[in-house]
């Protein structure tokens, strides 16, 4: 497990595009935290790295944008909204864990849906300092036992 402190939007944005160069096609991010902690502002990094940072919008009544690198597909969610588990196999999201990058905004509501290996960011506020956010940063299963994720570090 590791750990970030940010004391700023921007640095939450430049966090996320240091990040971001160690992703790739099938990785899977889950971004957990309560509303307004940081969450789409680290989407928004991780776009930034790919060239991307204009075209972000929050997936809230869509469930998932998708977004197009030269390379692979980044799929942004946001699950919040969905019921249950159930209505994520219905829409078919298990099947975009295969095609790209996946970012998943309140992933803790599809668990039991995720693959064995997938990184996990905890996005928690200071009470003392409105602008502060602690990261907390884990790794499973794995796939992120590798040279870029090692030890857990992933920057």
């Amino acid at each position: 497990m590791t750990e970030f402190i940010s004391k700023s939007e921007q640095d939450t944005i430049e966090f996320a595009s240091k990040i971001a160069s160690k992703l790739q096609a099938k990785d899977i991010v889950v971004l957990s935290g309560e509303l307004g902690c940081g969450k789409t502002k680290f989407v928004q990094g991780i776009l930034k790295y790919f060239g991307l940072e204009n075209e972000i919008s929050s997936p809230t009544f869509t469930i998932v944008n998708e977004y197009d690198t030269p390379t692979f597909p980044i799929y942004h969610f946001d699950v919040y909204r969905l019921s249950d588990i159930d209505e994520f196999y219905a829409m078919g999201g298990e099947e975009y864990f295969e095609k790209g990058l996946c970012l998943i905004e309140w992933g803790e509501i599809i668990q039991d849906a995720l693959p064995d290996s997938y990184i996990k960011i905890t996005f928690q506020k200071d009470n003392g300092n409105e602008n502060i956010r602690k990261l907390k940063i884990e790794t499973f299963g794995e796939k992120y036992k590798n040279e870029n994720f090692s030890n857990g570090h992933i920057f």
